[in-house]
């Protein structure tokens, strides 16, 4: 099918100044900004219900705090470690911090509030230009059908707010979408508009590395459809230019070739069974298999009977009976059919990506981004009110009916799933490792909306850590304790200089711990978003999702130079695993790894980084010193004396 059977006739402004505005169509008009408005408005007030910042939301914070202070884009000062997975939210809420000069946790609220309602508008106006091209601009009423269903669905108004970057992920979708129904529907788009398209879609690994998917498909959209080699050039540069000039700066930076977080998560593993757990999670309390079947028949409908469309003379000199395969396969890319392909496809490959890895362990996070692409060119469904003289035994009254009926069977379903509650033991880590996180860190705080760093004050053990930091100046290693109001702490060898040698806490959740002390705290943690050593070690097989690697604290102790003996290390530490784990540090490949973050950072450096980045990033050790001294063919530690 040409563009020209979806475009309408081109008339020219003052035939469209004259011309009156048929009643119908500012009829449906109306109905349309109506529904985008109640929309809004709808999403807007159930996340604000449902507002909050997530722990690994304020993990964001932290480096904000480091870049406002000038210790650059890191999460402990002095350890170029990439913890955040969305660098564009990243720079997003620091610039946006920058301007405001507002508390972070309030910009993140207000940012990520916004994006998120202006995503659902922007999808919306999106699929309304492309349903108009198709069906004119008379009585058909385009009514809110998919957007509802996204907005009904609990998941994405508790990560609407929740500090993570789901609100930019999905704004970017749905602007991408709008751009790409706006260069679909024009025969001849400028060479701005299709730089601009190409810009927002190199865009897409900064705004998630999943992404580089949808982003790198939409390129390939408009790479290959009929245009001049010229422009094809500046679509590969105005594609690149920021995410490979990024790309380079972050491999000699943290000497990655992406986030530390795909590291510590293996995101190159494979967890089907858990994957399909977490796919039925989000799926079977909401059955959203059922407002996907009715709106399809909406639409369906809608199909059979529309109108038929006047179709215009191509201007083109071209003789498509002698273009071959590939002309007419690259015609149809340029086509409001061929984005429709490209969005559903991209959030099958982006389902299929998230349930490959195991999902997550959020209830309905990672899947909200792939339910969002196939909701989108249904966010809007038209249909179509009859005339007086088309009333009766007939086809238009029966599709009419059907549809009517579909589009109201979809919106009883979105008031019942509004108000279900996807895990009713949420507020627990069951079998599966999946958590309502927002339920589980209300009731852990007792805040019913835990947004300021301080509110996780009140989350077991975070006030005895700020406390056990006060009362220790000379500093030392900070370690949880299975009671929730009291932390070891292994103390610093002597002599101690004045000042102390400063705290290291170790704890799992980096967040609300690192943002309630100072930035002279270091804040590491056993999984390894923010700590190497942890993240390079070997994934533990049958762990919970996203959390399935865990260092032991003796690694920490031999690290940080602290003192390796008892009493004054804790009694479940092993004095011998301590000095295992100091020889295991001593390895080569091990040294050379954290020197790629931890030494200065040097032109040479930046340069052997840059090299070895994707070596750095396969590298993995054995989490049992003993073996990990094996491996690289180190030599055992004496026994200590009278041990």
């Amino acid at each position: 099918m040409s563009l020209s059977t979806w475009s309408e006739p081109t008339r020219t402004i003052d035939e469209r100044i004259v011309e009156p505005r048929p009643r119908g169509a500012r009829i449906s008009g109306a109905v349309f900004v109506g529904g985008v408005v109640l929309t809004a408005l709808l999403f807007a007030w159930g996340a604000w219900q449902r507002r909050w910042i997530a722990d690994d939301g304020l993990i964001v914070l932290r480096t904000v705090r480091n870049l406002l202070a000038g210790n650059g884009p890191v999460f402990n000062a002095g350890e170029r470690v990439e913890t955040n997975t969305s660098t564009l939210w990243t720079y997003l809420v620091y610039v946006f911090s920058w301007l405001t000069q507002a508390r972070l946790e309030y910009v993140v609220l207000g940012l990520a509030l916004v994006l998120s309602v202006s995503a659902v508008v922007l999808a919306m106006i999106g699929t309304a230009r492309l349903y108009r091209a198709r069906f004119g601009s008379g009585a058909v009423l385009l009514l809110p059908a998919g957007a509802i269903v996204y907005i009904a669905v609990p998941p994405a108004r508790d990560f609407a707010t929740s500090g993570l970057e789901t609100c930019l992920v999905i704004f970017w979708i749905a602007l991408l979408w709008l751009l790409l129904v706006r260069w679909a529907q024009n025969p001849a788009p400028s060479w701005r508009s299709v730089l601009l398209l190409a810009f927002v879609a190199g865009l897409g690994p900064l705004v998630r590395p999943e992404l580089a998917i949808v982003g790198g498909l939409a390129l390939l959209l408009i790479f290959f459809a009929p245009i001049g080699w010229k422009l094809r050039v500046g679509i590969v540069a105005a594609a690149g230019v920021v995410p490979v000039a990024y790309q380079i700066w972050r491999m000699g930076y943290y000497g990655l070739p992406y986030p530390n977080t795909a590291v510590s998560k293996d995101a190159g593993g494979a967890k089907w069974s858990q994957g399909l757990a977490y796919l039925w999670n989000l799926v079977g309390p909401y059955l959203l298999w059922l407002p996907l079947l009715t709106v399809a028949v909406v639409v369906a409908m809608a199909w059979w009977r529309r109108p038929a469309r006047p179709t215009p003379t191509s201007t083109s000199d071209v003789d498509h009976s002698r273009v071959g395969a590939w002309g007419r396969f690259s015609r149809r890319l340029h086509t409001p059919a061929g984005i429709v392909v490209f969005i559903l496809v991209c959030g099958l490959i982006l389902a299929i990506y998230s349930i490959r890895v195991g999902g997550d362990f959020m209830h309905g996070r990672v899947l909200l981004p792939s339910l969002f692409c196939l909701l989108v060119p249904i966010s809007v469904v038209p249909v179509r009110i009859l005339r007086r003289s088309e009333w009766g035994r007939n086809n238009a009254t029966l599709v009419f009916g059907v549809s009517t009926v579909a589009w109201t069977a979809t919106m009883g379903w979105a008031v019942i799933a509004a108000n279900t509650v996807g895990m009713p033991d949420g507020a627990a880590v069951g079998k599966s490792g999946i958590v309502d996180e927002r339920a589980f860190y209300s009731l852990n705080t007792g805040h019913q909306h835990p947004i300021r760093a301080e509110d996780y004050l009140d989350y077991p053990r975070m006030r005895a850590m700020v406390e056990t930091i006060a009362d220790t100046p000379d500093g030392g290693l900070l370690l949880p304790t299975p009671a929730f109001t009291n932390w070891d702490i292994v103390p610093p060898p002597l002599p101690i200089p004045e000042g102390g040698v400063g705290h290291t806490v170790y704890f799992l959740n980096l967040g609300m711990t690192s943002m309630n002390v100072g930035l002279d705290v270091k804040v590491l943690d056993q999984m390894g978003l923010a700590y190497p050593i942890a993240a390079h070690t070997e994934r533990l097989d049958g762990g919970r999702i996203g959390h399935d690697k865990v260092l032991y604290p003796d690694w920490v102790v031999a690290d940080t130079g602290m003192v390796p003996v008892h009493p004054w290390l804790p009694w479940y530490l092993d004095e011998k695993w301590v000095r295992q784990a100091q020889v295991a540090l001593t390895c080569p490949e091990t040294v050379e790894l954290k020197e790629s973050y931890s030494a200065p950072l040097t032109w040479p450096l930046f340069e052997r980084n840059l090299l070895n980045a994707f070596e750095y990033a396969g590298y993995r050790f054995d989490r049992v010193p003993k073996y990990e001294i094996q491996r690289c063919d180190l030599e055992m530690p004496e026994p200590r004396a009278g041990r």
